[in-house]
């Protein structure tokens, strides 16, 4: 990649923890910045990648490494990318982070419980009937990031804080 990459910003979290509302108040700020931005919703991307998906181990390492890689030419050619996806493992963001030079991690932090009472798309609801198995948080581990460049708690910040913090990192890694 070369050094006029763009930057990619990874809102990772539970299901419901908060990511797509933050996303949604970000996209607008970062293009009043003057930069190009495109956002790479898990659920959209994954109706074209795996329109009946799985949910498997092997389905979801290859949609990760496919969405970190389609966000990595997007940021090669100039594109701000902004990943709104759970990627329930570290080594996902992790290869998204190697592939990508000006990478920011956003931890959305974000209790289970409360994740569970915001639930609009109705994952918990699924996984607690048994009709999915593998819901992050309930029957699929979720790593958190270890060292991530914004820690997000939705308990204590609106989703404008949020964007102000994330806003923040992202003028540092373009003067820098």
């Amino acid at each position: 990649m070369s050094d006029h990459s763009s930057i990619a910003i990874w809102l990772t979290g539970l299901p419901a923890s908060g990511k797509s509302t933050i996303v949604a108040a970000l996209k607008p700020q970062l293009e009043a910045l003057g930069l190009s931005v495109e956002v790479l919703e898990s659920d959209a991307v994954r109706q074209v990648l795996t329109p009946t998906p799985t949910y498997s181990q092997a389905e979801r390492d290859l949609f990760y490494r496919a969405l970190a890689f389609m966000g990595a030419r997007l940021a090669a050619h100039g594109v701000t990318v902004i990943f709104d996806a759970t990627a329930t493992k570290r080594a996902y963001r992790d290869f998204a982070r190697s592939l990508i030079p000006k990478f920011i991690e956003v931890a959305v932090e974000c209790p289970l419980e409360l994740a569970m009472q915001r639930d609009y798309k109705g994952t918990y609801r699924r996984g607690q009937r048994g009709e999915s198995s593998s819901v992050p948080g309930l029957q699929e581990p979720y790593e958190a990031p270890l060292n991530p460049e914004v820690k997000i708690d939705t308990t204590k910040l609106s989703a404008k804080e949020a964007t102000g913090k994330v806003l923040e990192v992202v003028k540092e890694k373009i003067q820098g």
